[in-house]
């Protein structure tokens, strides 16, 4: 495996997604760190840079095997990003030899393990069901908004709807508008889901600061909790997101994610992008 951190011309990084979820990775842990909003709404330009639903960026740890931080491609803070950490600690877990990796988050520290069939899992912890911190205005179960929606915590806030048919959402006019509304103080994340069965659900996501993805990790956790605290299923869920299938389990020291990763491939930001955008 080509270490990122190799000394040459221009900025390594990985282009890697988990079902669609798709990130570019960028390995800090050794010499200067470049990474900048500038940066990140450059490089999450389809057009002219690389582009991603998130920009993730290694960090060295001194109590776990490394640090993750998460950038929208507006240029800000995603705060979590479950399929992101799901896609950087198998990317480790490989380059350390290991079937399990600890890192440091903005929620905490987190844990990751490759199953006997693949598939990487990664606790997320315990979701955040107070408004203060989630942060939401109101109750977070009960919130003054039409369509009856919760709000949960992963490390960044979301607000799930239940639907007859996420399918027929709109879900490009109603995201932003939620994203916004002055409950999120911090704006939100949004998604529609729809019970297809016992423990089974069909869910689609607005990110916050990305707009419409194919998957969205944290956002599979939060509404796996929503519905199982209102009553539609039981702890342990599928979830079909757009870009394939999560199973989700709420246990009692975190809500384990559990789905495939890909590593699509590795590149170089050349140092005239870099220049152009102050990096």
């Amino acid at each position: 495996m080509t270490d990122m951190r190799t000394p040459s011309a221009g900025l390594p990084f990985l282009k890697m997604h988990g079902l669609g979820n798709d990130f570019v990775v960028i390995d800090a842990r050794t010499g200067d760190d470049p990474v900048t909003p500038a940066l990140a709404r450059a490089l999450g330009d389809r057009h002219r840079g690389v582009g991603f639903d998130q920009l993730a960026v290694i960090r060295p740890a001194t109590e776990t095997d490394f640090t993750l931080e998460f950038w929208n491609s507006d240029g800000s803070i995603a705060g979590a990003c479950g399929n992101a950490t799901r896609c950087v600690s198998d990317w480790m877990m490989r380059a350390l030899g290991r079937d399990a990796v600890s890192l440091t988050t903005a929620r905490g520290t987190l844990f990751a393990r490759r199953r006997a069939d693949g598939l990487v899992s990664v606790n997320m912890g315990a979701p955040i069901l107070d408004a203060a911190a989630i942060p939401v205005v109101g109750d977070p179960m009960a919130l003054p908004l039409a369509g009856d929606p919760v709000a949960v915590g992963m490390g960044n806030p979301h607000c799930i709807y239940f639907v007859e048919d996420a399918e027929a959402v709109d879900v490009a006019g109603l995201g932003p508008v939620i994203e916004h509304d002055p409950l999120f103080p911090e704006r939100t994340n949004v998604e529609f889901a729809s019970r297809l069965g016992p423990d089974h659900l069909r869910m689609r996501v607005w990110e916050r600061g990305a707009g419409i993805t194919l998957a969205c990790g944290s956002g599979t956790c939060a509404t796996a909790v929503a519905a199982h605290l209102k009553g539609l299923t039981g702890r342990q869920v599928i979830v079909d997101v757009d870009g394939g299938r999560l199973e989700i389990d709420w246990r009692e020291d975190g809500v384990w994610m559990t789905g495939p990763t890909a590593l699509v491939f590795e590149g170089r930001l050349t140092p005239a992008f870099l220049a152009a955008v102050g990096a």
